[in-house]
């Protein structure tokens, strides 16, 4: 599948949920097309850090308003991404496939205690990732002005944008109660 797609949807998805997306953390040991895709948006501050639990811990309290990281998630991560992150930051993050009923649940409740939403999304290339958002949902407060002027993404738009919380009937019975939306 085309990299851009992956690049593209894990950025633009969290940016353009978020009202204000002004300073940026990236979390990759390869962070060269998220960081091309970041400077799409000429507004952002974007800092970049390796995966690594004690760079992370080093960051400043509330410095963020999105995190899109591509670090396994953990309790420990969880918690520092709640710290860092603004009030009403978004967190775009990789995680097991949904098939793996039990690793997602046990991720998703950890991240319950930190995020008012939490959401799978379809990445565009048979993948999902998860946003979770301490305030703003990613269908129902989408920045229609932020994703309409988003100047040369090949796959995002804004019709992908809601389209790619759409979940088969099977995904949502079995996360029925998890998924906070």
């Amino acid at each position: 599948m085309k990299d851009f797609i992956y690049a593209e949807m894990m950025v633009h998805v969290p940016m353009c949920t978020s009202k204000e997306a002004k300073d940026i953390l990236i979390v990759s040991d390869d962070a060269a097309l998220l960081s091309a895709e970041v400077a799409r948006h000429g507004e952002a501050n974007l800092s970049v850090v390796g995966c690594s639990l004690d760079a992370i811990s080093s960051l400043g309290d509330a410095s963020f308003d999105v995190v899109i990281s591509e670090m396994p998630l953990d309790a420990l991560l969880a918690s520092q991404y709640n710290r860092i992150l603004k009030k009403d930051g978004q967190l775009a993050t990789v995680h097991p496939s949904l098939d793996d009923v039990a690793a997602n649940k046990s991720l998703m409740a950890v991240l319950g205690k930190y995020f008012k939403i939490i959401m799978p999304y379809n990445i565009g290339d048979g993948t999902t990732a998860l946003l979770a958002s301490k305030e703003y949902h990613p269908t129902a407060d989408i920045n229609l002005q932020r994703a309409d002027m988003l100047d040369g993404p090949s796959y995002y738009n804004c019709d992908i944008h809601p389209a790619s919380f759409a979940m088969g009937n099977y995904i949502r019975k079995e996360y029925l109660g998890i998924i906070k939306n």
